[in-house]
């Protein structure tokens, strides 16, 4: 269960976290199924017992009233709604002695809901017909009779004896993860206020938690939600003093009532109840006032020993009601001035936190364009490491500082076998001109040198001359440039 701030403060942590089961107690019947099908409360949950199992030799049958809908003496209130919706929750679940896990004597059989008048409540309300506000589930469970222990057997038999005298209650277990708030006001009127961090602090009035079950003019109930029957036990003395659970309910159905909202600022809804109340006692001194002084007109005519002790009373009161005033402008003002402060330190923590974010924003800023300059470092000191130099390679990493490691990786592969490539051609050639001179010293020999007139076609122009450094670059951007084209997009 969800414990909030305000139910913390008022010491109610414990308590809810331990307190989400309710256990009811109804007096143990013995059932028998009945020779024909009427409507009587006390006999309907027997003639739904299941006709395969009936009347077995080492079984004891048992019908209890499980719970009702309304709002009972320890202001829990079951909407028609959630009870609705748990009906079929009790099914199947363990039957144990004083709620005792390890001693089970038993399980439930199953149950049915049943108005008040002992009618079966058909399967239609699931479809979402309206349903009535007030009804009952109703279960059957059995007792196992025969026990190999001699003892056990005994204890069964005596225990049997006691249920069919009377003097057992059957006590159902009931969880419920959250809650909400049920009021009534004088003039009966219900409402319910959704239990959030706002209105937590009604959880303290409530009689389940130690309060007295009011607000101001307000009943306050607790409003189960999500229900689910875990099981029963059979036991001595009811925990609940009500015998059956359908007497003393109160109607209640949430849909027939009006939500209700508390707002998170409380103080503000105090003050404008100091304000009106101020108000009151101002028109009450207005109206002590002109009744005064209409006294003392009519003291004029008539005997003022007769009009003199009722003239001391009225300016008593009105000196009261004037005090009464004073009184509760000094809290209006106590209560505007906590306001105030809180609202100035709201504001200061707002200006602290926009200075650590702007203190974060700088950090980051500092810390990008480190990792930057790191990764500046390292590419270019793999590029100048496969071949190129320094002016070049901090070039060719500036090129593709907004790349991915991934794809710079390919760059680099992409460059470092263009620069082998180049290394490649550059032997050859050497080795080309060696071979072209040797020829060319065999024929200077033979020819005379000053017929030659035209430039060897060995040579290559000037223009034609690509600065190095530039020509990798180039290669590199080609070649990232082919695998963006080459690569699929994503659909958006």
């Amino acid at each position: 269960m969800k414990i909030y701030k305000q139910e913390k403060i008022d010491g109610l942590e414990s308590s809810l976290e331990n307190d989400s089961t309710i256990a009811y107690c109804t007096l143990a019947e013995k059932c028998e199924p009945p020779a024909n099908q009427n409507q009587d409360i006390t006999k309907v949950i027997a003639s739904n017992l299941d006709e395969s199992n009936e009347k077995q030799i080492d079984l004891f049958y048992l019908k209890s009233i499980l719970v009702s809908t309304g709002w009972n003496r320890n202001d829990d209130v079951f909407d028609p709604k959630e009870l609705w919706d748990a009906r079929k929750t009790p099914e199947d679940k363990p039957f144990n002695f004083m709620h005792d896990e390890s001693d089970i004597i038993g399980h439930i059989t199953g149950n049915v809901v049943v108005d008040f008048d002992g009618n079966e409540l058909s399967e239609v309300y699931d479809t979402g017909a309206e349903l009535p506000s007030a009804f009952n589930i109703l279960t059957t469970s059995v007792i196992y009779t025969a026990w190999s222990d001699i003892e056990q057997r005994e204890r069964m038999q005596k225990i049997v004896a006691e249920i069919e005298e009377g003097k057992w209650f059957v006590s159902m277990e009931c969880l419920f993860p959250d809650f909400d708030y049920a009021v009534v006001d004088g003039d009966n009127k219900a409402s319910v206020i959704k239990r959030t961090e706002a209105s937590a602090f009604l959880t303290k009035h409530l009689r389940s938690y130690g309060g007295t079950g009011k607000y101001q003019n307000y009943q306050v109930g607790r409003l189960l939600r999500q229900l689910s029957f875990s099981g029963k036990g059979l036991v001595s003395k009811p925990a609940n003093p009500r015998s059956v659970i359908l007497e003393g309910n109160k109607f209640f159905d949430e849909s027939k009532a009006c939500a209700l909202e508390i707002k998170p600022l409380k103080e503000n809804e105090m003050s404008d109840k100091l304000d009106q109340q101020i108000i009151d006692l101002r028109k009450e001194l207005a109206e002590a006032k002109a009744a005064n002084e209409a006294l003392k007109s009519e003291l004029e005519t008539a005997k003022v020993a007769d009009y003199e002790e009722a003239i001391s009373k009225l300016e008593a009161e009105a000196n009261e009601a004037k005090e009464a005033v004073s009184k509760k402008e000094a809290e209006a003002g106590e209560h505007a001035e906590a306001l105030q402060h809180e609202q100035d330190k709201m504001k200061k923590k707002e200006e602290e936190v926009k200075a650590l974010q702007e203190e974060v924003k700088s950090l980051q800023k500092e810390m990008n364009m480190y990792k930057k300059d790191k990764m500046m470092g390292k590419r270019k000191a793999e590029l100048e490491e496969i071949g190129l130099d320094a002016e070049a390679a901090a070039a060719t990493a500036e090129d593709f500082a907004e790349a991915d490691d991934e794809t710079f990786g390919r760059v680099l592969a992409a460059v470092k076998t263009s620069v082998g490539l180049r290394a490649n051609e550059e032997t050859v050639a050497e080795e080309t001109s060696e071979e072209s001179e040797e020829e060319d010293t065999a024929e200077a020999s033979e020819k005379d040198l000053d017929a030659v007139e035209e430039p060897s076609e060995l040579l290559v122009s000037e223009a034609a001359v690509e600065d190095e450094e530039g020509s990798l670059r180039a290669v590199a951007s080609e070649w990232l440039d082919s695998v963006l084209r080459s690569t699929p997009k994503e659909e958006n």
